[in-house]
Order: C-alpha cells, then sequence, then structure tokens
C-alpha cells in the first residue's frame, strides 16, 4: 500500500491572452483557500505560439504573491529566448518541457545559468516530445543533458491519454535510451519527491511509503 496525494494545478492557456490568466489566477486563488490544500498553484501552458510571456507577468506575479506555486511550460520550441528569460526572473517553482533551453538543443547560452542558479526542477516528457516532434529521438532527448550535469528532473507524462502512455512507461524509456541501472532510476523516482508541490510533513510520509518499497525491488 502506497500513499499517494494528489494535488491539482489550475492551467492557463495561452490562447487565452492576459485578461483570461487573471481570472484564472483569481479563481486559484480562491480556491488555494477553500480547497484544504487540494489546488496549490497554476500552470502555463497551451500553444507557446500564442502570445508573449510578457503577458503573463503581472497575473503570474500575482499568483506567487499569493502563495501559489508556477509550473510553466517554457522553450518548448526554438526562437524563445527572450520571454523565457522574462519568465525565469519570476521565477518558476518548475520548468514544463524546457527543449530549447540549453545551448545544445539552439537554445541560449543565458538561460542554462538562470535555471540552475535557482535549481529549477525541470518536468521532462520523452513520449509526448518525440511525438510532437519536438525532439528527433530519444537518444536526441535533453533528459541527458539536464541529468548528467546532476540538475533536478522529473519525468512525466504530460499528457497520458493523449499521449498513450504512462509513468511506468516514461521511466522504462528513459532507463532504456540513456543505459540507467535500477538505482538510478529508484534515486530519479526518490528525489523527484523534493519537488512536488506539497508540505514537508507530506513529503516526509511519501518518502517513508517509498523506503518501504525498496527492499521489494532490490531485495
Amino acid at each position: 500500500y502506497v500513499l499517494f496525494c494528489s494535488r491539482l494545478l489550475i492551467a492557463i492557456n495561452r490562447r487565452g491572452g492576459p485578461a483570461v490568466a487573471k481570472q484564472t489566477v483569481k479563481l486559484a486563488e480562491e480556491f488555494l483557500l477553500s480547497t484544504d490544500g487540494v489546488v496549490v498553484g497554476l500552470d502555463l501552458s497551451g500553444d507557446p505560439t500564442a502570445g508573449h510571456g510578457q503577458d503573463f507577468l503581472e497575473p503570474l506575479s500575482e499568483a506567487k504573491k499569493a502563495g501559489l506555486r508556477l509550473a510553466l511550460h517554457l522553450s518548448e520550441i526554438p526562437n524563445q529566448e527572450e520571454e523565457t528569460k522574462i519568465l525565469l526572473g519570476l521565477p518558476p517553482d518548475r520548468i514544463g518541457h524546457g527543449t530549447f533551453l540549453n545551448s545544445a538543443t539552439a537554445g541560449s547560452e543565458e538561460l542554462v545559468p538562470l535555471v540552475r542558479q535557482n535549481h529549477i526542477p525541470i518536468e521532462l516528457c520523452m513520449t509526448s516530445n518525440i511525438k510532437t516532434q519536438t525532439v528527433p529521438s530519444c537518444d536526441k532527448h535533453h533528459f541527458g543533458y539536464w541529468y548528467n550535469m546532476g540538475h533536478p528532473t522529473v519525468l512525466c507524462t504530460d499528457d497520458k491519454g493523449v499521449f498513450a502512455t504512462d509513468l511506468s512507461q516514461e521511466y522504462e524509456l528513459v532507463a532504456k535510451t540513456f543505459n540507467l541501472t535500477r538505482s538510478q532510476m529508484w534515486d530519479l523516482s526518490y528525489e523527484s519527491i523534493n519537488y512536488i508541490f506539497a508540505s514537508s510533513v507530506v513529503k516526509s510520509k511519501l518518502r517513508e511509503q517509498w523506503c518501504k518499497l525498496k527492499p521489494t525491488l532490490f531485495g
């Protein structure tokens, strides 16, 4: 038996523009206070070509001041260095995708230090990136770049229904692609607890559950 705790992020769809973003933040602030910790933050997602990061800076700043956690999809496509740099200034609590953050994938050498100095975890979705063709092949996925430098990385599905995957498949795919051991995969899973949007009490309980399971996996 493993204790799983679901928390919700309310999505700001870029296509809605700043006016809808402000309304969404207001709703999220209300839910933050009224849902006993179920709604914990916001994500900025949707069509990465819609609008500009600057358009969402004010509502996202307000959300952060209100205590909402921020998971922002950044640099999903090339040539978004300017808006990414602006939004990294918040800074976000997690980054979604970040496919073109690093210079090795046509990003900007300025962005990596900004991400690193704030230790911003990156949500990595290999199947999604392959199917949407932002990454040409599994072995070219930017997981390797960030993992090899020891930066906080979290494996995610993006959307298990849309991309016909689940978290177990994502872990298996990453393990096979980058030749990671069972121990390395365990560490990747265990360390991701550090980056969830939950209280220290919840994180401690999850760590206890993980540690209880460990002997059954390595016994």
